[in-house]
């Protein structure tokens, strides 16, 4: 095994074949337990950036299937089972996104430590003969990724919104109009830091819908019940009924039962180019908790002159 190597599975704690739910719990209890903000320990930072950066791979089921057959020289994109010489990496083209700089510019990278041993194995007159020159190593930073929770409303209206992140990070976010419960806000350049002069990574925002008191949601379509009285149920008539954004009116057709569904046409979640999907409106009829006197009379009255029975199949 290259010196310096990690098994990311180790790192989190977490079988091979573990979900993806177990991998990202276990990325956010020891993200909480060694973020430097919160442990002061000197190696915390360290081991923190070991979790992110096994999280990252790990998450990603590209980077975390060539991970699992190519261990180590993953990043390389070559199967080096077996290998036993640099001349199997591929050369100077086997590195994939990290960058080799000429210069005078600093220690090599961990990563270029996992694969050909101790600092400064590499450095000029190290004995690699024609890569001799090779100066600095830099490597982009990992990807990130954090929750944001939104309102249904906020999810369907869309806007600007200043969130804070565990670790202290604030932003001010532009949420889509229309975002879905699970999808992704990228924030470029806000994610891991790089090694050497290499590029931060990205942060990306999941989206989390709140459940909402009224409403369910079915990819645009909402779903949500028509309170209506007995007498509007049997007679008909207009009723208001709350949106996600305004107050509008539905037509309850005479002779409606409980579960009847009514259809909003475009009043559900709207799309990223404009279209909108369906409010299901269902009759739910309710009866008064306590009856006057007149109300009492009047229901005996028609309990005595309706012959609807639906329990006796009438």
């Amino acid at each position: 095994m290259a010196v310096g190597y990690q098994d990311y599975y180790e790192v989190l704690g977490v079988p091979r074949g573990a979900a993806e739910d177990d991998i990202r719990r276990a990325y956010r209890r020891l993200a909480r337990e060694y973020h430097p903000d919160v442990n002061k320990d000197p190696g915390a930072e360290d081991r923190f950036k070991e979790i992110s950066e096994a999280y990252e791979v790990l998450r990603d089921p590209e980077k975390r299937e060539r991970y699992d057959r190519l261990g180590a020289n993953w990043r390389a994109g070559q199967d080096v089972s077996g290998a036993a010489g640099f001349d199997d990496l591929g050369g100077q083209g086997g590195f994939g996104d990290v960058r080799v700089e000429f210069g005078d510019g600093g220690d090599f990278s961990d990563f270029f430590e996992s694969f050909f041993g101790s600092r400064g194995a590499g450095r000029r007159g190290g004995g690699f003969g024609g890569f001799e020159g090779f100066e600095g190593f830099s490597t982009r930073g990992g990807d990130q990724e954090a929750e944001l929770e939104v309102t249904l409303e906020e999810a369907a209206a869309g806007g600007r919104r200043k969130i804070s992140l565990g670790d202290g990070r604030e932003y001010e976010v532009n949420i889509p109009r229309g975002v879905r419960d699970g999808q992704r806000i990228r924030l470029a350049g806000e994610g891991g830091r790089g090694s050497g002069s290499g590029p931060s990574g990205d942060l990306f925002l999941r989206v989390r819908v709140r459940p909402h008191p009224r409403f369910r949601v079915e990819g645009r379509d909402l779903y949500g019940d028509l309170p209506v009285t007995p007498w509007e149920a049997a007679l008909g008539a207009t009723v208001p009924m709350a949106t996600l954004t305004a107050t509008t009116r539905v037509r309850v057709p005479e002779g409606s039962s409980c579960g009847r569904k009514l259809r909003l046409r475009g009043e559900g979640m709207p799309g990223p180019r404009g279209e909108a999907g369906d409010l299901y409106a269902t009759v739910k009829i309710e009866v008064p908790k306590r009856l006057t006197n007149e109300e009492r009379e009047l229901f005996e009255r028609l309990a005595d002159v309706s012959g609807f029975a639906p329990h006796r199949g009438g």
